[in-house]
């Protein structure tokens, strides 16, 4: 029996490096591409290719070879990011997605997936904190977030015509906030889940933290391992059609805080920067095409998924801080007993 072949797009970031990890224990054999290495520890891919995919020969030589391909990579960060950088995330990403369906086809590959976001969502339909989960099908009329969201949704057009013009098998995955161990958590790429935490480590007790916009806005956060699970269950399934990989345990992030300031063991209090952005007012998923095609859905509470990812970027922090200290005292820079 011959080893299954893969392809992990984004293996240098915080999703493809834990999916190319469980595909690994799953006994595949995994080729990992990216513009750069992970950035917390060594990749578990067979093959790690720092390559840059918005040249076409590049998704060529990627994809040849295997026989699924997981296209993860984006160029992609936090609701800051996002909304600054309209028109390059839009070029990157759809460079991207064009050249490695492209590839895939002229290669042979078996299946692919590619994961969207529900940023695809019409924005008309997150005004209100409160909101119902999304459908599959809310995705039209389209009027998704600007810039990332356009591209996204582009993307999935691109899945649909290569399906039905060249028979390639695709998958879309429309991903809800996904986060966990491992995560950006500074520079301006982080999530909502990873900024909370680092802001809560760092933060002395009865510190002021601030928290863009009013904190009335809802979100739901994805464990990641939820989110592999489901990316992996995914691609075995027939349906091409786009499904929800999210949670639809909703809270507003002045409540996210709150939850990891409780993780933490601290008393904080908060200011709002409402000229910050702060995204769409509300946003959940709906997992019911989800539960009805792998009669499973997500199901790591957030509380529990937080504290993993508090735990993990407290110790990433205090590593730091020792590093740092360690440095002053070998140039004589700090005094004796500095270090209690």
């Amino acid at each position: 029996m011959s080893i299954h072949r893969i392809l992990v797009t984004g293996a240098g970031g915080f999703l493809g490096h834990h999916l190319v990890r469980a595909l690994k224990r799953r006994g595949a054999w995994v080729r990992g591409v990216d513009l750069k290495d992970p950035e917390f520890e060594p990749s578990d891919a067979d093959e790690f290719v720092r390559t840059d995919l918005r040249e076409p020969k590049s998704c060529v030589a990627a994809t040849e070879g295997v026989d699924d391909v997981y296209n993860l990579a984006a160029d992609m960060g936090g609701i800051g990011f996002i909304t600054r950088y309209f028109a390059s995330v839009a070029r990157n990403n759809s460079l991207i997605n064009l050249n490695m369906l492209e590839a895939s086809h002229q290669n042979g590959v078996r299946r692919f997936l590619f994961t969207s976001s529900a940023c695809v969502y019409s924005k008309h339909m997150q005004e209100q904190p409160r909101v119902d989960g999304l459908k599959e099908e809310d995705a039209h009329p389209a009027a998704p977030e600007k810039g990332y969201g356009w591209e996204k949704l582009y993307a999935e057009q691109l899945c649909e015509y290569y399906h039905d013009d060249y028979g390639l098998d695709t998958r879309v995955v429309r991903l809800h906030n996904a986060y966990g161990p491992l995560g950006t958590f500074e520079g301006g790429r982080e999530k909502a889940p990873a900024a909370a935490c680092r802001k809560v480590a760092m933060a002395a007790p009865d510190d002021m933290i601030e928290i863009w916009g009013d904190g009335l806005q809802t979100r739901s956060f994805l464990y990641v391992d939820d989110c592999v699970e489901g990316l992996q269950r995914l691609m075995e399934t027939p349906f091409v059609v786009p499904v929800n990989l999210g949670s639809e345990e909703s809270l507003t992030i002045a409540e996210l805080f709150e939850l990891v300031a409780q993780i933490a063991g601290k008393r904080i209090k908060v200011t709002f920067d409402t000229t910050k952005p702060q995204g769409v007012r509300g946003r959940n998923s709906d997992n019911r095409r989800l539960a009805g095609i792998l009669g499973w859905t997500p199901s790591t509470p957030l509380a529990v998924g937080l504290a993993a990812t508090y735990r993990w970027i407290h110790a990433e922090l205090a590593a730091r801080e020792r590093h740092g200290r360690e440095e002053q005292i070998v140039a004589g820079n700090v005094p004796v007993g500095a270090l209690g």
